[in-house]
Formats: structure tokens, C-alpha cells, sequence
């Protein structure tokens, strides 16, 4: 039987319309370098989002009132700050949203997504301006582009005449120093169910910016159907680029930084992001939220007022926090920025699986302690002025001691639940192949216990998936309960995951997910994997190794697939090199073997569900038939069968692509690959960062409005 690992809690330690509500913008921080350092300087697409913005509100002379996408609050804190924006002339902000737009100043820009309903929200209020003889010049920029769409509705509206269109390109947002995110929250559902090839092409052109900055990807690889619509677009779009600038350097030669592309769409494995996050961060998500990089959390725990320094930090006592009545007062809550580069701590427990987050903050809250003492021990002028140096540090790092021990017990009252418990086992048994008919009666035990509504329909996806559909009479049955126990307004979300094959009938129609084959194959489930001490992915969900990382180390990291033991020599990937790992000596860090697609993995990736490709970009001539041979030498070479070669010494990145969302467990998989290796990093790329209840909520027939379940 498979038992479910469970984190362990840390130590003690109408005719009158409402007026526009203001809008604020989160504040962005200024990072520090990232130990993470990817390999690639991704501050370069931050500094060119930044500059398409300014640019943008200088073509409007004056003062200017900012009407906002709520949406793009988050996006835009994360590149921006408000003093920028007042430099430049934003007077007020506000909200876009439907209600009367008063405001003083003659511009009004308006900053949103190209949808319908916010250019009959915008046509709206020019409509209400006019009635009211208020005399104002509209400006609108369309993020990330300007559509014709838009343009007829606004036409059609009757205020085109009354508006000036522009756009602002911003496309990949740097969430860490190795990540970067389009925030699109709905691209699974645009793309896989209603078949909205749009965001696809946004993906395109933000990865055609990337290589118009770092080079051409040498090769491009991938899973999924999706996946190669955008692989194929991608190589359109460098076509065309060719054929305005033949001489263009990013795309004619290979990147020197860059040895691959590898794009995974989200529908190839949904078994991961329906499992439970086991890692630090990954559980804030799951049970805190985290949304465009930042989490609500107390008040308090944010505090900067001077602490008692004789001893180590105080923590909350632990124990779960007592429910508030409806007179009670709710604790005062503020969004916080959780990123590595500005919060040392939290670099050290992002990627921890969390059974063993607890201890690191034991041992840090004792470190501290011994620092804050070491005032005691100084005793020349000398000495003190050490100590003073360095106090800003330690307070520093008291206050993120304080924050994450306040996050971690946050979180341990939510894993000691039953349902919690219940859920976590399920997944992990069904996941094994073990006792499915039992998973099934589990499953059917929280609908009657009303169990989040979540957590039900994710065990439900996954029983689906894992298992290869559902009995018919027992499936209508379950849907039936679970209409009578939550609502009727529901009955539009379950056709929406019968669309999608996530509650399929038994016998599933091919092609399906061989999951028997893939847990032999692919080593999908390690035994007695260590979280203290990973040596496999498979430490994010305790025992499970996520499908889609399994997908990439297939291309990136072929011994650690295909290792039968866990502890085996070279079992981090590495291409050897005589650099072996002996018991009792140093170990060698195996340097990362050249990129050959999916040789040796060709038959059980064809297995997986979808397409799968492996382009070569060559490089191409200047238009005269001649290529820059002398620049070719100094960039990976292709060899004839596509190889890329990696000079000796040579470091690249390899670009990993989730189209439709990736979760923190990937990205923490993905980070403990880079450390397996010398000579490669990876560049996370996504369309959104996402969990199994934020896919679920994108489905509602309202994405915008979350199940309240």
C-alpha cells in the first residue's frame, strides 16, 4: 500500500452609477542577485517592459488619470513601481470597471487586456462623459497587442472616432532570477477547451523575443498538441523575420547561451497539478494562495518594530489559530512579495519539500541566537563595530524567521485535517495502481462529508486519468451527488471536464495516458526518497516524479531516467566523463551531456498522448547564400544529425516552456536539476504559474469568478 507521506509541522518557532473604486499598485521591490543565477540576464525583459510603459505615458503630454485592468495590477508591480508612474504623470488611478469615471484631469488612459467586455465597459463611460458635456481625451493601450476585435466593438459602440489605440508589449514578466511568466491566468481553458489558439501566439511572440535578446534556440523540442502548434509558429515567425532582415544575427546563427527549447503543454500531464504540493512554496499556494508572486499574510508578521535581541527570535506558539466568530476581529491582513532575490530564507525553503522545513527553522532561529549573543562576547571598540556591521543582517533575517515560522504554522493546521490526510493518500494510491475500487469509496465519502468542492473534483480528475475512466453508472451517480450537495450551478463546470477527458467514461477512448507503462518506464513512483536529502525529483511529492519533468529530463538529463537504483553513479545526469561519484571521496558534479532530442526515449514519449517534435534551427545565409562562418564558430555548432555540441567548458541554459500553466513543484524539480549538473542551467518559462483548484476555477462558466465552495 501506498502511505501517504505527510509534511510534519515545523518546531516551536442603473441610472445612478457607483464611482470607480482607486486602484494601487503593488509595490515592486528592487532585487538583489539571485544565487540561481540562471546563466541569462532576464533583467533585460523587465527593463524592456518597463520602457515600453514609460514611452506609452509620455505620448500623452500632461497629466493623465490611469484606468487599470485589475488584472494587470499584479503584472505591472512586479515591473514597475507608482513613484515611476507619477513621474511621469499619473495624476490618480482607478480600476476599470463598469460605474461612472470622474476625474480631473483632461487624459484618461486606459491600460487593459484586448477583451469585449472591457471595451463596452470603456465605450460605457465615454458614452457617460458625453452625456454629461465632460470634455476629455482617451487614450488606449492593449496589452500585449491591439486587435481588430477591439476596434470593431469600440466601432461599433460608436466611440472609436473618440479614442486613440495604441498597444503595450509586455509579455514575459521575471517572477524570480529563473523564472519568467506571461500571467496568463486562462490560457488552459482558451487553448484546450474553447480552442482559442490566442495565447499561443502571444507565447510565440514573447519567445521570439527572447530570442531576438540571448540568440536562436539551436533546437526546439517538445510534447503535446499544442506544443507543436506553437513550435510551428515559432519557426514561421523566424521565417518572416528572415525575410525582413536577412542579415538579422539573433535569427540566423544559434544562441551562445541557449542550447534548447523544450515546450511541454499543460494537457500532456495533468496528473501533476492535480496532485497536492508538497514543497514549502508549493503548499503556500495550495493553501495560503499565492498570486502574481505575492501572498496576503498577517499584518504582524511584517512588523518592523525592534525586537528583544538577548535571545533568538520569538515565534508564534504553535497550534492551530481558534476560528472567529462574526463579531470577532479579523486580523489585519497585507500582501508581501515572496522572492528569493530580496528574502535569503526564503531561497533556502522554497524548494523544501515541507516535512522538513521545520528543522532548517529551528536551526536558523539557533543561529541567530548565537549571533545576537555574540554582542556579549565583544569586547574592544574593534569587536563592537563587527557586531554593529553586522546587525542590519541579522534583523534582516530575524523579521524573514518571523514571517516564514508565522507562514508554517499557518499551513500545519491545514495538513493535519482529515480531509487533508484523506486526499493526500488517495492521490498517492492511485497514483501506485493500488486499490482503486477503495480510492473510489474515499472519494465518494467526502462528497457526502461535503468536502471542499476542490478537493473532490480533483480526486475525481485524477481517479479519471490514473485509472482510465470511470464506471458509467458510477460516474452519473457521482455527479448527480455532487450537484445535489453543491449546487446545480455547477452541472456547466463537470461538462466542461468531460470536455477536456478529465471525467471520462470507462473503458477511456484512445488515446489515453498508459500510466502503468509510464511508472516503468519512466520511473514515475521512487521508493523511500528522501526529502532531507533529494536524490530525485520525485522528493516535491514524496515518492511521485512529476510526468512533465520526467518529459524534459528525457531530453536533458537521460541517466537519471533510466538509473534502476536510487544512489546509482551519474543518477544526476550527468554524461560521465570518467567524473565518477565514489562512497567516501569527493564528489564530482558530472558535467551535462549535449542535447540529442529524444533518442532512446522515442517509443515511450510516442505513448504519451499528443505530438511529439524535435526541430533544428541551422543557421541561414545573408540573402547572398553565405553564412557568417567565422561568428558560427564562436556559437553551438549543429552537427548532421542535429546534435548540438557543447564546447568544453561551454555553460548554457536550456528554455523550458509550460503552455497552459506549470506549478511551484515543477519549478522545484526543475532547480534541483540544475544543481545535478555542470555546465547547464534552465530558464522556466510559463503562460501562468498554476495549481489544480486555479485549472478547476479557470473552467467555471465565469473564470474570473473562483468556485466559494
Amino acid at each position: 500500500m501506498a502511505t501517504a507521506a505527510l509534511p510534519r509541522p515545523p518546531p516551536q518557532a442603473g441610472p445612478s452609477v457607483p464611482p470607480l473604486r482607486p486602484a494601487r499598485l503593488p509595490s515592486a521591490q528592487q532585487p538583489a542577485a539571485d544565487s540561481s543565477d540562471p546563466g541569462v540576464d532576464v533583467g533585460v525583459l523587465k527593463q524592456l517592459a518597463k520602457t515600453g510603459l514609460v514611452e506609452a505615458l509620455n505620448a500623452v503630454p500632461g497629466g493623465k488619470t490611469l484606468v487599470l485592468d485589475p488584472t494587470l495590477a499584479g503584472p505591472l508591480g512586479l515591473v514597475t513601481e507608482v513613484s515611476l508612474l507619477k513621474q511621469h504623470g499619473v495624476d490618480k488611478m482607478f480600476w476599470l470597471e463598469a460605474g461612472a469615471l470622474s476625474s480631473q484631469s483632461q487624459n484618461i488612459v486606459y491600460l487593459c487586456r484586448p477583451q469585449i467586455r472591457w471595451m463596452k465597459i470603456i465605450a460605457q463611460q465615454i458614452k457617460l462623459h458625453t452625456a454629461s458635456s465632460e470634455r476629455h481625451s482617451y487614450t488606449l493601450l492593449l496589452v500585449p497587442r491591439r486587435t481588430i476585435l477591439c476596434d470593431r466593438i469600440l466601432e461599433e459602440e460608436g466611440v472609436f472616432g473618440d479614442i486613440t489605440l495604441g498597444q503595450l508589449k509586455l509579455e514575459f514578466i521575471p517572477l524570480e532570477e529563473d523564472v519568467l511568466s506571461l500571467e496568463m491566468e486562462n490560457t488552459y481553458r482558451e487553448v484546450f477547451l474553447d480552442g482559442d489558439n490566442t495565447a499561443i501566439y502571444y507565447s510565440a511572440q514573447a519567445l521570439m523575443t527572447v530570442q531576438q535578446a540571448f540568440g536562436l534556440f539551436p533546437r526546439i523540442i517538445g510534447k503535446g498538441d499544442a506544443a507543436k502548434r506553437l513550435a510551428d509558429l515559432l519557426l514561421r515567425m523566424r521565417q518572416a523575420g528572415l525575410a525582413d532582415d536577412p542579415t538579422s544575427p539573433a535569427l540566423s546563427l544559434p544562441s551562445t547561451v541557449l542550447d534548447a527549447l523544450v515546450v511541454v503543454d499543460r494537457a500532456v500531464d495533468m496528473i501533476t497539478p492535480l496532485c497536492t504540493q508538497l514543497t514549502y512554496q508549493g503548499l503556500i499556494d495550495e493553501l495560503v494562495g499565492i498570486k502574481n508572486s505575492y501572498v496576503e499574510v498577517d499584518a504582524s508578521l511584517l512588523s518592523t518594530a525592534p525586537q528583544q535581541m538577548s535571545g533568538a527570535p520569538s515565534l508564534p506558539a504553535p497550534g492551530p489559530t481558534p476560528a472567529l466568530g462574526p463579531s470577532s476581529a479579523q486580523p489585519k491582513k497585507k500582501k508581501h512579495l515572496l522572492q528569493a532575490s530580496s528574502d535569503a530564507v526564503f531561497t533556502d525553503l522554497r524548494d523544501e519539500n515541507f516535512s522538513v522545513v521545520g528543522a532548517h527553522l529551528n536551526r536558523l532561529a539557533k543561529r541567530l541566537n548565537e549571533d545576537y549573543e555574540g554582542r556579549h562576547r565583544a569586547q574592544t571598540v574593534e569587536q563592537l563595530r563587527d557586531f554593529v556591521g553586522k546587525l542590519g543582517g541579522l534583523q534582516s533575517e530575524h523579521l524573514a524567521l518571523r514571517l516564514h515560522t508565522g507562514l508554517s504554522e499557518q499551513i500545519v493546521p491545514m495538513t493535519q485535517t482529515e480531509v487533508f490526510n484523506k486526499s493526500l493518500e488517495v492521490q498517492q494510491n492511485l497514483i501506485a495502481g493500488y486499490d482503486v475500487n477503495a480510492q473510489f469509496s474515499t472519494i465518494e465519502d467526502l462528497i457526502n462529508r461535503e468536502a471542499p468542492l476542490h478537493v473532490v473534483l480533483r480526486l475525481l480528475c485524477l481517479y479519471s486519468i490514473t485509472v482510465g475512466g470511470i464506471k458509467p453508472k458510477q460516474l452519473e451517480n457521482t455527479k448527480r451527488e455532487i450537484l445535489q450537495t453543491y449546487g446545480y450551478q455547477y452541472l456547466t463546470l463537470l461538462l466542461h471536464l468531460s470536455s477536456l477527458n478529465l471525467l471520462l467514461k470507462a473503458p477511456a477512448p484512445a488515446p489515453h495516458l498508459p500510466l502503468p507503462s509510464l511508472r516503468k518506464h519512466l520511473r514515475l513512483l521512487v521508493d523511500d526518497v528522501s526529502e532531507q536529502a533529494p536524490t530525485d525529483i520525485a522528493y516535491v511529492y514524496s515518492g511521485y516524479a512529476p510526468l512533465s519533468i520526467r518529459l524534459v529530463q528525457c531530453v536533458t538529463m537521460k541517466p537519471a531516467v533510466v538509473a534502476a537504483e536510487m544512489g546509482e553513479k551519474a543518477v544526476g545526469g550527468g554524461s560521465g566523463g570518467g567524473e565518477a561519484q565514489k562512497e567516501g571521496t569527493l564528489k564530482v558534479v558530472p558535467r551535462a551531456h549535449p542535447i540529442m532530442g529524444w533518442k532512446g526515449f522515442d517509443e515511450i514519449v510516442r505513448s504519451v498522448p499528443g505530438e511529439t517534435f524535435d526541430e533544428v534551427q541551422r543557421p541561414e545565409g545573408d540573402g547572398t547564400g553565405k553564412v557568417d562562418r567565422e561568428s558560427a564558430r564562436h556559437r553551438l555548432s549543429a552537427g548532421a544529425d542535429g546534435r548540438i555540441v557543447l564546447p568544453k567548458g561551454h555553460s548554457t541554459t536550456t528554455v523550458v516552456f509550460f503552455l497552459g500553466g506549470c506549478t511551484y513543484t515543477e519549478i522545484a524539480a526543475l532547480r534541483w536539476m540544475s544543481r545535478q549538473t555542470r555546465g547547464r542551467k534552465y530558464l522556466i518559462c510559463t503562460t501562468s504559474i498554476v495549481n489544480g483548484s486555479s485549472l478547476i476555477d479557470s473552467l467555471s462558466p465565469a473564470p474570473w469568478a473562483p468556485i466559494t465552495t
